[in-house]
Parts: structure tokens; sequence; C-alpha cells
């Protein structure tokens, strides 16, 4: 057996769309399993960047085949332009994309009461959602109103399932978020004929994957977003709507866990957060500037600027244990190529105590002062690197600090973007 999953170890946006593209070409498949078109995996292949939000980052290798399990919640609308794009690109999609019959429907509706819901808010308790109607889509699977791609085959059972939705969330819009409700007869029409166009790539993609797994096919699993988003894990209620940590891998595409040999953890060398919620080590001055304008820190979604902060040892350390990171992939680390000084998070103080481990209460969070560690920069481009043993003493020595304190290892270092600047420790 050989399954790899691939997590992101921290807020999200570290890179793992690089990383996943960079280890697919070597897969017979690539599988993702939650999330939605809020997630945003940039590719740069011979300076070419490609966006990819529903599609495994897998379909830009070769002939590896790309899963979309149960566990994703699915816009038809920009599964198709998604679709289109590549095929425009060059990319072959047909015979490669399956997409499981269990995975649920983002409709019409779920975006605009996701956008209602978020003004309704007070201020500062807005999430800072993407509003492209994850939660909402996820909280009709949760209390089994969804539509699912397989409802999709079904045009009467459909449209009756529908009218019942529509005139429950009708109800909210009118009544509680003061706002004009859903033309149900519309969606009926805009959604006639999206499963003619989907229909090729529907498949049972539970039994594709354990027939795969039976016959040691070599299986990557990729996640959207980060660990500390994680519905369960993370920083809640400043949080998504799924489980990107490595046990979601499993609900997600209906595999066994112990068909799961490795998981890797995408790190970036520094830390960022998009949205709203609490980031021990954010840098709201020049830095921090910097090291959003030197990474281009901004939202492959919706744009928007990132948070950047130190990386935090104490969060990172937390994803290790909760997602079994035994190799670190570490993005991003040219971002630091410029700074003389660089600083970790080795420690939390809250109230004049110090707290060893990543606490979970969202007020604890928000009293949290960083306890940082200086390390020397190596204040040189790592552009001509090509081998671990190449690398400055200095960049040796940052990666250690991070090695002993998270307990795993640093195996895959990302020097920029673009799939060939990436060397390997083995």
């Amino acid at each position: 057996m050989s399954v790899t999953v691939i997590v992101g170890s921290q807020w999200g946006d570290e890179g793992k769309g690089k990383i996943v593209d960079l280890l697919g070409k070597d897969a017979d498949i690539v599988a993702r399993y939650q999330g939605g078109a809020n997630a945003g995996h940039t590719i740069v292949i011979d300076g070419k960047q490609t966006v990819l939000h529903l599609v495994p980052s897998g379909i830009l290798a070769g002939n590896t085949k790309c899963v979309i399990g149960n566990g994703v919640v699915i816009d038809p609308i920009a599964l198709l332009d998604e679709i289109k794009m590549l095929e425009s690109q060059g990319f072959s999609v047909k015979d490669r994309l399956f997409i499981s019959r269990k995975a649920h429907l983002i409709m019409p509706y779920h975006k605009i009461l996701e956008i209602a819901i978020e003004k309704q808010k007070e201020s500062g308790c807005e999430i800072g959602t993407t509003g492209r109607g994850i939660g909402p889509a996820y909280n009709d699977k949760t209390t089994r109103s969804g539509l699912r791609i397989i409802d999709l085959t079904d045009k009467k059972g459909f449209e009756e399932k529908l009218r019942v939705n529509i005139k429950s969330i009708n109800k909210f819009l009118k009544n509680v978020y003061d706002h004009e409700e859903v033309n149900a007869e519309e969606t009926i029409r805009e959604f006639s004929g999206y499963y003619e166009k989907i229909e090729p790539f529907i498949c049972d993609v539970t039994v594709m994957l354990n027939e795969a797994i039976k016959n040691d096919e070599r299986i990557f699993v990729e996640g959207a977003q980060g660990a500390l988003l994680d519905l369960d894990h993370g920083t809640y209620p400043f949080v998504t709507s799924s489980n990107p940590t490595s046990g979601g891998a499993c609900t997600g595409l209906g595999i066994p866990p112990t068909s799961i040999d490795k998981v890797i953890g995408v790190v970036k060398a520094y830390c960022t957060r998009v949205g709203n919620g609490p980031f021990p080590t954010e840098l709201e001055d020049a830095i921090g500037a910097q090291l959003r304008k030197t990474g281009a820190e901004f939202g492959a979604t919706t744009g928007r600027p990132r948070r950047c902060g130190w990386l935090d040892l104490v969060a990172l350390k937390y994803s290790v244990m909760i997602n079994g990171i035994s190799d670190i992939a570490l993005t991003k680390l040219d971002v630091l190529d410029e700074m003389p000084e660089i600083k970790v998070c080795t420690g939390y103080m809250i109230d004049g105590k110090e707290v060893k481990n990543f606490p979970v209460e969202i007020n604890t969070l928000k009293r949290i002062v960083p306890i940082l560690k200086s390390v020397k920069g190596w204040n040189k481009s790592l552009s001509s690197i090509k081998s671990f043993a190449d690398l400055p003493k200095e960049v040796l020595d940052y990666f250690k600090i991070i090695e002993d304190f998270c307990g795993a290892e640093i195996k895959i270092v990302s020097l920029s973007p673009d799939r060939k600047d990436t060397i390997f420790k083995d």
C-alpha cells in the first residue's frame, strides 16, 4: 500500500498545490477529500501560473488520475469553468477526472445565505468567509437536507427536493435576513443541463480508490485549507466547515485509516492567515508588510491580502501531533532571504504564565503574547541552490530548530513558486 496524505499544517495557503503537483508526477492517483471552491491551489510550471479551486493538483501531471471525493462540496458552475480552463490550456481532463456521486452540491442559495449571515453578525464576530456558499452547503449536509451529485440523475426527484429546500430557505431570507427570496423555477432551469455535462466524470470513487489500494497503486491525497482551520481542531469558530486534518481523508474519500502509510505536512517558512481569527505571531508592522510584498501574500481565490507573521512552532507542533506528520515540505523559504534576523515562536505567555501547548479556547488564544527566539538570517539568495548540501549553515540551523521542536523532519524545500525550484533531502 502507498497512500500518502498531504495536509496544510497552518492556516492554509502553505503552497500545497505545488507540492501535490510535484509529487503527483509519480502518482497513479491524486485525490481531494474536503473543502470546495473556496480553496485556491496555485501551481507554476516554467513560469506559467495555473490556479485550481476544485480539480486536484495532480491534473497537471502527465496521466495521473484525479479524484474529487464525497467530502468535497461542489459548485457545478465553478467545476465546469475549471474543466474548460484546463482543456483550453491543453491539459487532458476526460478519462482522468473522477467525481464521487456522493459529493454534495453547492446551490446558488447557499452563496446568498452565507453572505446574508455574515452581514448580520456583530462587528468582530465575522468569520471572513469567501462567500462561496461552503458553510451553508455543509450545514445542509449535516441536517440531511443537502442535494448530492447522484440526485441529478433523478430529474423529478431533484426538482421536488430543490423546491422543498428553497421554500425553507426563503423563510429565513425573508423573515430573518430581510433578503429577497430565491426563485425555485429559475434555479431548476439553471441546473437542468448540468448533469449531462458532469455525468462523464461521475463514478463510485470509494470503490475505485479501494481497488487501487489493493493493487498497490501509488495514491496521494490532498486537502484544502489548513489544520488550524479544522472544524474540530482549529481556532473555532474562526475555522472552515470541514476537516482539513489527515483524519478527514478517510471520511472524505471512504478509505480505511490502515491504508495510510505517511502524512506530509506542508509548512510555510513563516505564518499567514486570511480572514478573521486569532494569530499569535502576527506582525502589523514593516516586517509584516515586507513578508506580504515579497511573498505575494494575496489570496488565490479572493485576492484578499493575507495577514503575515513569524513561524509559530507551538501551533506547528500541535499540527504535527493531530495529523501524525512525519515529513515536512517547507515552502517559501526564499521569502526570508533578505532578513538579517528571523524569529520563531517557541512558547506563549498567557496572563503572565508560560504555556507550552496550543490552546483551543478562543478567548485564551486572543490573550497570547508570543515568546520569540531570534535566529540569524542567511541574508543571501537561495535561487541557485540545487541540493541540501549546498544550503548555508544558517538555513540548516533554522531547520534544526523547527525539527527539534516539532518532531518532524524537513524532507522537501521549495525555493520559489516554480515546480523546478525544489530540493529533496533524500
